[in-house]
């Protein structure tokens, strides 16, 4: 009996341990974030970039806005629901004085069944995450860009950009930055040069252009 009773436990020891070690999605993301800030704190009231793997891959950012003191807390492969579940983990604690956020893209590749709308409600509600614990903070999207891998999806990010803006602009200390359009040819087609062999992440000719069109929306 003693024998069958340590057993379990044992059992549930590795249950517990086994969760804490895995937990959700991206939670060794997040654990990674943590101990990046534990031994070296980064300042608060800076600029927060939070999203997916475009924000991610973007590892000298700083690089591209010299003046500027640049948080980046993208995580590859994220969604909104993700960032939403993180929000208090890769957001709330730097005291952000702007959010930059870039995602969706992941949404809806996700599943069929993801639409426009469902998106746009996902914002909607890490918005208001934000809004809420962050009253003065800026905050700007990132359009969704036309990733050639992805070129069946434009039809739905462009319909989820044009919603997210038009409830931005009816916030207060918020911003759309548009870099769908300039990421197209002259025929509408996304621009295949600008990415990596995987026609989804970009080229540092695509961060060249997300510079150009990010900057002038961003708080010295």
């Amino acid at each position: 009996m003693k024998k069958s009773i340590l057993a379990f436990i044992c059992l549930v020891v590795v249950g517990v341990v086994s969760a804490q070690t895995t937990g959700p999605a991206f939670w060794s993301d997040i654990v990674a974030f943590k101990k990046s800030d534990s031994a070296a704190p980064p300042p608060q009231h800076a600029i927060l970039f939070v999203g997916s793997s475009s924000f991610t891959k973007w590892t000298d950012v700083a690089d591209y806005f010299p003046g500027y003191t640049i948080i980046n807390r993208g995580f590859g492969g994220s969604t909104l629901v993700d960032v939403i579940r993180y929000a208090y983990d890769v957001i709330l604690p730097y005291q952000p004085r702007q959010v930059v956020i870039y995602c969706g893209e992941n949404d809806l590749a996700a599943s069929d069944s993801v639409t426009a709308a469902d998106v746009v409600r996902r914002f909607k509600t890490l918005y208001a995450i934000i809004r809420q614990n962050l009253p003065n903070a800026v905050v700007d999207f990132v359009s969704m860009k036309p990733s050639p891998s992805r070129a069946h999806l434009m039809p739905k990010y462009q319909t989820a950009n044009a919603q997210i803006k038009a409830f931005l602009q009816k916030q207060n200390h918020t911003g759309y930055i548009n870099v769908y359009n300039a990421m197209l040819d002259a025929s509408g087609h996304p621009r295949a040069e600008l990415f990596l062999d995987d026609q989804l992440h970009m080229k540092p000719e695509g961060y060249k252009i997300w510079q150009k069109i990010i900057q002038p929306y961003l708080l010295k």
